[in-house]
């Protein structure tokens, strides 16, 4: 692609047509639910099983323009981020998140000058044990995402580079 500002928005259907053999496609159909419908950036991980913790933990320090990728396991059943924690990610430089699971505050989040994916919502908190891991290798939809790869998402998909 030709030389762009760092916060140009990256088409994904236009980047996986110019370098499809370097990148990964995730199929799982997230939706886009923050205020930036493009983001793309270096990517943290966590996994977490109903339990946003560390979710929140990471958020709150300096993301310099990352995104942070959590495996859920595709709960539905209680939600990884709220409101609070998302203005937290904005507050701290993220770029984005992209979370295997569940949001809440909807409406509040697509306020907020953040990239924003996750399988759906669900009113209901999470558990603040802390229980999970940060920066592992994270398998989704087939997709290996590690800490530092390059992750790009938009209305049409998420990217990452092998």
């Amino acid at each position: 692609m030709t030389a762009s500002p760092a916060n140009a928005a990256v088409n994904t259907a236009d980047l996986y047509d110019e370098r499809g053999e370097e990148l990964d496609s995730v199929s799982l159909q997230f939706q886009s639910l923050g205020g930036h419908s493009h983001f793309s950036g270096p990517v943290r991980t966590v996994r977490c099983f109903e339990d946003n913790a560390l979710v929140k933990s990471v958020l709150a320090t300096p993301g310099n323009g990352a995104v942070l990728v959590v495996d859920g396991a595709g709960s539905l059943r209680t939600a990884l981020m709220g409101d609070l924690i998302a203005a937290s990610a904005v507050a701290n430089g993220w770029a984005g998140v992209v979370i295997n699971g569940a949001i809440r505050d909807r409406e509040a989040i697509a306020e907020l000058p953040l990239g924003v994916k996750a399988l759906g919502s669900n009113p209901r908190k999470s558990a603040k044990a802390g229980a999970g891991e940060t920066d592992v290798d994270l398998l989704i939809d087939g997709v290996t995402i590690r800490t530092g790869a390059t992750i790009w998402c938009d209305p049409d998909g998420i990217l990452i580079r092998r």
